[in-house]
């Protein structure tokens, strides 16, 4: 077969032509090719990388075909095939990496796409030319390979309330206590940070959310949560809530569901918490259940529940004022700001943000609260008289 723009030979069909560099891979719809026929097969292993000898030892193993190694040499030298010898102009090869790199191969090394040009386009090609050419085509992904460094995914934000990352704490759940927290994506703020028997609850987690909504007077953009039967309800009171806003997320889209390891921000931020308060409590009670002071049982539970419940209560709200107090320092990976998180959250046009929350009517709010189910944790009576007071506070 000959190629229809160079008139030139083709020993074998190829994805470009070996002589004029242009595309022929549609040749291949117009011949029908025997795919055992020594010389294709010759031609395959060869594009493949294999040395002379283990082609010969595959041919005879796989095909039954017994080949000499002089016979080998002179069918690959009548095709025009050698690794030195004829090489591919660089701008064709130039083109397929530059196409190379518009997908997954942008994460390839020069030797790796040396490799690939070898077997996906039967190129014959230099390593050299194909380093020079990766380092002008893409030279950051080359500085980056060269420096061994490990290229994440930056955060973006575009403001205090575009998304909550709502997550549970069950670090100290097999002492009873179980913790819930909501940070801002963009602010980094602490929205909310309790503690109860109890974070697997729906009702609770939605309770958490109504009296967040209705002391801040607004709701966000978007819910980051996991995939957990406890974000069930919160997420349909967040979605009805969107529901009447005109938004490119309003309604059902206003709700994210996915994997704890992707839900960065609070995931992050419990690392921080364990090392500067979450440890010591940690610690605390593992020290009296080695002093057998407490064994596991839903009665010791219950007891030491009785017993800290408000301790830790009272120093997760110190430990939540200091942390959205301090100063975030920048990173590099993020696009998000450093600051202070209260003063990122309640003055975003200082730090290249806006204020991306939604209000809502007070009287959709109420209706909602009062569709909530008492939580098994928490007494009716205690949880609406918290809600009210925030509604005041917050001028709902």
């Amino acid at each position: 077969m000959y190629c229809p723009f160079c008139s030139n030979e083709l020993q074998h069909l190829a994805v470009y032509c070996g002589f004029c560099g242009t595309k022929v891979e549609f040749l291949k719809s117009l011949q029908c090719q025997d795919a055992e026929a020594p010389e294709e097969l010759i031609f395959k292993y060869f594009a493949e990388g294999h040395s002379y000898k283990v082609i010969m030892d595959l041919l005879a193993t796989k095909h039954n075909i017994s080949l000499s190694l002089r016979t080998l040499k002179r069918k690959l030298k009548n095709a025009g095939l050698s690794k030195r010898r004829n090489y591919t102009p660089v701008a064709t090869i130039r083109a397929a990496i530059a196409e190379e790199l518009k997908g997954s191969g942008q994460l390839l090394g020069y030797r790796s796409m040396c490799q690939t040009l070898r077997q996906k386009y039967s190129f014959v090609v230099r390593r050299d030319d194909v380093m020079h050419l990766l380092r002008e085509l893409d030279p950051p992904a080359v500085h980056n390979r060269t420096m061994r460094r490990f290229t994440r995914r930056t955060y973006h934000s575009m403001g205090p309330n575009e998304v909550w990352h709502i997550d549970g704490y069950d670090k100290l759940k097999p002492f009873g206590l179980a913790i819930s927290g909501c940070i801002d994506g963009f602010s980094r703020k602490i929205m909310w940070l309790k503690c109860g028997k109890s974070n697997s609850d729906p009702s609770v987690i939605a309770l958490n959310y109504m009296e967040c909504v209705a002391q801040h007077g607004l709701v966000p953009k978007r819910l980051r949560t996991d995939c957990g039967t406890e974000n069930g309800l919160m997420a349909a009171l967040h979605c009805t809530l969107r529901s009447e806003h005109t938004d490119e997320f309003a309604g059902a889209t206003s709700h994210m569901y996915g994997a704890s390891t992707s839900n960065q921000r609070i995931e992050s931020w419990w690392s921080n918490f364990r090392k500067q308060r979450g440890q010591f409590w940690m610690n605390l009670f593992s020290d009296m259940r080695e002093r057998h002071l407490f064994n596991g049982s839903p009665e010791h539970k219950s007891l030491l529940r009785y017993c800290f419940l408000d301790v830790v209560r009272k120093d997760l709200d110190e430990y939540k004022t200091l942390w959205n107090c301090h100063t975030i320092r920048p990173v590099r990976q993020s696009q998000c700001p450093s600051g202070r998180p209260e003063a990122m959250y309640n003055v975003p046009h200082r730090f290249n943000g806006e204020n991306c929350g939604l209000t809502v009517s007070a009287q959709t709010l109420s209706q909602l609260y009062d569709l909530i189910p008492a939580p098994l944790t928490l007494g009716t009576d205690e949880g609406n008289a918290n809600f009210h007071i925030l509604q005041r506070q917050g001028g709902l």
